[in-house]
């Protein structure tokens, strides 16, 4: 163990799995305490308990403010303070313009959207106390490039984008000494990939497609993400804000 964020404090939203569980392991093997923050909290608990000591878990769903107001105060009263966040929980509907459902728009957008404004919203007067801070915000490499069928994840992701550029503006100015950037994975080896494998047809046709999509021909591991986002928690990023990390196998180098 390096120690790159010890005596840090992270929270993670999506904490349970994919980029989240992994981004917990690795802060918390780099020397982080970490608060494992998901709705599914039997999930959450369960990378707790894999990480020891150094974890807790707390019950998030991050489109509730009620809530995000109560997991900061469980992780203030747990550790004392807050100087990193991750925000990784997301989901998706892949559907155009047309065909989703006004229902379903708002729900992709409370989530990915919603979700991390509330986080800062809430989070910053607390991290203000014990800076330096850093808020990393998952977005996509749809919030940079579009495709036909993903508009409500295509801009709220454009729009995680932006809030990351706008937050770490906005803290610059008021001299806070909290940092904020976004990631931008493509097709990761996680749940949320492997339901779109699963989804219908072959799976192995259909992840040779998403394979073939990706310049190096194959899926990222969520580890991949992972040492990004521990490098952009750690103070080895201390002068990089309001920046955007491409981790797409050169998707868009194209």
């Amino acid at each position: 163990m390096t120690g790159r964020v010890a005596n840090k404090v992270a929270l993670i939203t999506g904490g349970a799995s994919g980029l989240g569980r992994a981004t917990a392991m690795l802060m918390a093997k780099e020397g982080a305490k970490v608060v494992v923050a998901d709705r599914n909290l039997e999930g959450a608990r369960k990378v707790a308990e894999e990480i020891g000591k150094a974890a807790i878990a707390v019950d998030l769903d991050v489109t509730s403010e009620q809530q995000w107001i109560a997991a900061l105060d469980v992780t203030e009263a747990a550790f004392g303070k807050l100087n990193v966040m991750v925000h990784s929980a997301g989901v998706g509907v892949l559907k155009s313009v047309e065909d989703i459902s006004v229902e379903e728009w708002r729900f992709v957008h409370s989530v990915n959207l919603d979700g991390p404004f509330l986080g800062i919203k809430h989070g910053l007067p607390r991290m203000r106390k014990h800076a330096p801070g850093s808020i990393v915000i998952i977005s996509s490499v749809s919030g940079i490039i579009a495709g036909h069928n993903m508009s409500a994840y295509n801009t709220s992701k454009a729009g995680a984008r932006m809030l990351a550029k706008t937050t770490a503006l906005h803290c610059a100015k008021r001299g806070y000494d909290i940092r904020c950037n976004s990631v931008h994975p493509t097709f990761i080896d996680t749940p949320m990939v492997q339901s779109m494998i699963y989804a219908g047809g072959d799976p192995a046709e259909r992840k040779r497609k998403l394979e073939a999509q990706v310049p190096l021909g194959k899926l990222g591991e969520p580890d991949d993400v992972a040492y990004c986002i521990l490098h952009l928690a750690s103070d080895e990023s201390k002068f990089t804000t309001g920046a955007e990390f491409v981790i797409d196998g050169g998707i868009t180098a194209q």
